[in-house]
């Protein structure tokens, strides 16, 4: 694998470090974005939003019924506001539920019936408007993995009797785990946290469970980077090389020289509209950053033909074009060796560092949509969080390549240049001090207070999953878990 450039990026970071602060960073931001803008233009989305907004309830509902196993009016008042907010539910129709069909309906006013189904393996999927099946053959996906109740933690559930390790301060952990539930209305509802590997926290909701699978949304983006990550170990594909994705092959395209890192670091300046672009207007069209979910749509296909907005790595916006196109590559890599997609996951990654419970969800032409469309429990969350702490070491085998964590985790170079210290690699870096926590703490994170920290300087995973309604709330009570979590346990650079 060719270098990290861990020298390059250390000097951008130290570059950014002298700079001045800008009195509004943000609006120097969207200044800049527009004078390095390029002539191209997008068309807005057809049909009506509450199309669009209809199908995510009901792939929400879906998951929080067949996958999740939460009560139907829990669900409607408290989960999946990400793609199905709750303000819209109200124009919407009733949810019709089919439980033998494992589906949910919901019908816009003077308009189409959008339906979701849970069809196994790959968990529920918004079909297309008449379609009562998605476009390919759903497939069963198992772990391959030894019951875990009789295998030992990490790889299994069973957690060997270990001596109370020198140093952890036991008042202040309990302390930690009291302060991420203190609060009823944040709807925590897991909380781990592993010190050197070690469970050493563990607290669960009203009717969690260890092994419940609750909605993740964009930690997933992490899981892309992983099982991209699988890949360049294998050498399949390489940081530094153009991504080549076939819509983009044509003599001239602009789009070739955008690089795979360009995609991880959320910087290749494909246009579409997102909710946390810094000029992004809500009462504007329905944007695209969302139809990744809800369009029902060849997702891989979609977004390899959006235009460039900005030259690759000038500009760096959270958008889900990115993560797709990732998603993408893995496909096209994993079928251009002959293995099978759908099972890949779970075979080259999963099963290799004990998780078990992780439901990818595809668009109905089985693309898998890890960019927020997964469901997983809080345990597998905190195995692969220690996959990056341990740098992509399990058990004495190479998972992913060496220093991929150190990519994932060093702020990206066009985010830096806008003065927004806090994205790598399609994980999180707390270089703006926004969580209690050193700024080289790193973390996945999805909608709704879906948290999974990694904090090397204390050797710390910290994994938080709540209901989304609570989010707020649940925010504020984590920041001081945390706070208390690094008093407990001691700190060494």
């Amino acid at each position: 694998m060719p270098s990290l450039r861990p020298r390059l990026l250390a000097v951008l970071v130290a570059l950014w470090a002298t700079q001045p602060g800008s009195a509004d960073p943000r609006q120097d931001a969207v200044a800049r974005a527009h004078r390095l803008e390029l002539p191209t233009t997008s068309e807005p989305l057809p049909g009506d939003p509450l199309t669009y907004y209809a199908a995510a309830y009901s792939q929400v509902l879906c998951q929080a019924l067949f996958i999740t196993g939460l009560d139907l009016e829990f669900a409607k008042e408290n989960v999946g506001f990400f793609t199905a907010p709750y303000a819209v539910r109200a124009k919407l129709g009733t949810p019709e539920v089919d439980a033998e069909r494992r589906a949910v309906r919901v019908s816009v006013p003077n308009g189409p019936v959008r339906e979701a189904r849970d069809v196994g393996g790959q968990g529920c999927i918004a079909l297309p408007i008449g379609e009562s099946a998605p476009y390919f053959n759903p497939k069963l996906v198992t772990s391959a993995l030894p019951d875990a109740a009789k295998t030992d933690w990490p790889m299994g559930d069973r957690e060997p009797a270990q001596p109370i390790p020198p140093g952890v301060n036991w008042e202040r952990v309990q302390a930690a785990t009291n302060a991420a539930f203190a609060h009823a209305d944040g709807l925590t509802a897991a909380f781990i946290v592993t010190w050197r590997g070690r469970i050493i926290a563990e607290h669960y909701g009203p009717g969690i469970d260890a092994k419940t699978r609750l909605e993740s949304w964009s930690m997933g983006k992490s899981v892309t980077a992983s099982l991209m990550g699988v890949l360049m170990q294998q050498q399949v594909y390489s940081l530094w090389q153009p991504a080549p994705i076939p819509e983009w092959q044509s003599p001239g395209d602009p789009r070739a020289t955008i690089r795979i890192a360009d995609l991880l670091h959320m910087s290749s300046g494909l246009r579409i509209r997102a909710p946390y672009d810094p000029d992004f207007d809500p009462n504007g069209p329905y944007p695209e950053h969302f139809y990744y979910y809800t369009g029902a749509d060849n997702a891989f296909h979609y977004a390899a033909t959006r235009p460039l907005q900005w030259p690759p790595n000038t500009v760096g916006r959270y958008r889900n074009t990115d993560p797709v196109l990732v998603n993408y590559l893995i496909r096209l890599g994993v079928e251009g060796k002959g293995l099978d997609y759908l099972t890949f996951p779970q075979r080259a990654l999963f099963d290799r560092i004990g998780i078990r419970s992780m439901v990818i969800e595809t668009d109905p032409y089985g693309n898998l949509l890890t960019q927020g469309a997964e469901l997983a429990a809080a345990r597998d969350w905190v195995r692969l969080g220690n996959l990056y702490l341990q740098d992509g070491l399990w058990n004495g085998e190479r998972i992913l390549p060496e220093g991929f964590n150190t990519f994932v985790s060093t702020i990206a170079p066009a985010w830096l240049t806008d003065h927004n210290p806090v994205y790598g690699g399609f994980f999180w870096i707390n270089g703006d001090g926004n969580w209690p926590l050193p700024k080289n703490a790193y973390f996945m994170a999805g909608a709704g207070g879906q948290y999974t920290f990694i904090v090397p300087s204390h050797d710390l995973v910290v994994v938080k999953l709540g209901h989304y309604r609570g989010n707020e709330r649940s925010d504020q009570d984590l920041k001081e878990a945390l706070k208390l979590l690094l008093q407990a346990v001691p700190g060494h650079r």
